[in-house]
């Protein structure tokens, strides 16, 4: 276990860094292949976009909502029955401004000065300042490649368990790709009972499971309202990420006392981006099989061609990122990536910006066309830089 405080970052600065540079290389007449942000670039449904325009034409829309509508909960009750087969009742549901959103201040309805949250190593950055935010020292549990980038509850030592207020997990993980089956939830259930720990599942991808399988809600296991909540997204399902509309679901005291606390900083979802999440989540379905498969040959195109020219690049399973090591012969992620963008103008991200366990990988995102995937491939090959 690492634990971490407030103002400990690590290569914090290297967005803007790759962001300076993909600029001077755009402005110098470079052709860059940004595979750095995890922006869909498909497009959301067109009953989804009319259902916006229309609702935004009524001025009685621009009031505050203060809550959710009845129409928006029914659809969550409804697409959670559907989909994951999880009965919510309306004071399990509450609308968030994107997960990120959530995650950042979930810690602020339970969590202070001395508590102990426990997140991955590595993880998305949110998972360790949303907890730094509220003054809770953060307890790092380490994600290995052995262990296919799973939580092994033996890697906690019980005097921390026992201390915790809270885990974050997420599965399917960005970054790693990782995904995690019934048994890893009925495990994870059975720790945060035992040790009275809340769990904060993020779940922005059960959509995006690219190996085949089912994606599973955490909820859907017994116990599992008992012991935290959920967060669930329609940016990537429905490619809607600029209206940042999210849930968190699930035990209802954590969400009684979330929603006293977000009370204080916000004064609800605009109503035209809740009739569109409403028409995303009761109107035609198709857009969640093209999505997949969307990204399945855009991985394939990325993955299998990296393998042709000798990097060993394992097959995403879930998600809309790709998991690599750093060839060998690189002493760091971040030396890697920007030698990779000077030589190929591909853009990608250091896996130490994920935490200390990511170091030696790179994240890729699948945001172009198989095309553009295979031209980036074309170049990091003509490159040299595998060989050295």
């Amino acid at each position: 276990m690492q634990f971490i405080k407030a103002g400990q970052t690590a290569e914090s600065n290297i967005f803007n860094r790759l962001d300076e540079r993909k600029r001077a290389l755009i402005a110098g007449g470079a052709d860059v292949i940004n595979l750095s942000i995890g922006t869909p670039d498909f497009q959301p449904d067109a009953h989804v976009m009319q259902a916006v325009s229309q609702a935004a034409l009524k001025p009685e829309q621009y009031k505050y909502s203060l809550t959710e509508t009845p129409e928006l909960i029914a659809a969550v009750q409804d697409w959670y029955r559907r989909r994951y087969d999880v009965a919510l009742d309306a004071d399990e549901i509450m609308a968030v401004c994107g997960s990120q959103e959530g995650i950042a201040h979930v810690g602020f309805a339970f969590a202070g000065h001395n508590d102990l949250i426990l997140a991955p190593d590595p993880g998305y950055p949110i998972f360790s300042f949303g907890p730094m935010m509220t003054g809770a020292t953060v307890g790092l549990y380490p994600l290995r490649a052995e262990n296919n980038w799973q939580l092994d509850f033996a890697d906690i030592p019980e005097d921390i368990a026992e201390r915790a207020k809270a885990i974050v997990v997420s599965y399917p993980n960005n970054p790693t790709t990782a995904v995690a089956n019934r048994a890893f939830y009925e495990k994870l259930v059975t720790f945060a009972r035992e040790h009275n720990i809340i769990v904060l599942h993020d779940n922005a991808y059960s959509d995006l499971m690219l190996n085949g399988e089912q994606g599973l809600s955490f909820l859907s296991i017994p116990g599992a309202k008992e012991v935290g909540i959920e967060f669930n997204s329609l940016s990537k399902t429905y490619n809607l990420t600029g209206m940042r509309v999210s849930f968190a679901l699930g035990n209802r005291e954590v969400i009684a006392r979330f929603r006293a606390f977000r009370s204080q900083i916000d004064y609800g979802m605009f109503y035209p981006i809740q009739v569109g999440a409403v028409a995303a989540l009761t109107g035609p379905q198709d857009i969640v099989r093209r999505n997949r498969e969307g990204y399945i040959a855009r991985r394939d195109a990325l993955c299998g061609g990296l393998r042709r020219i000798g990097w060993d690049v394992p097959d995403a399973q879930g998600t809309m990122f790709v998991w690599a090591k750093i060839p060998e012969r690189f002493s760091s992620s971040v030396e890697f990536v920007l030698e990779l963008m000077e030589k190929t103008g591909v853009i990608c991200v250091p896996g130490s910006s994920f935490g200390a366990q990511g170091e030696g990988y790179v994240r890729f995102a699948l945001v172009v066309p198989p095309e553009r995937m295979e031209e980036a491939v074309r170049r990091i090959d003509e490159s040299g830089i595998l060989r050295g």
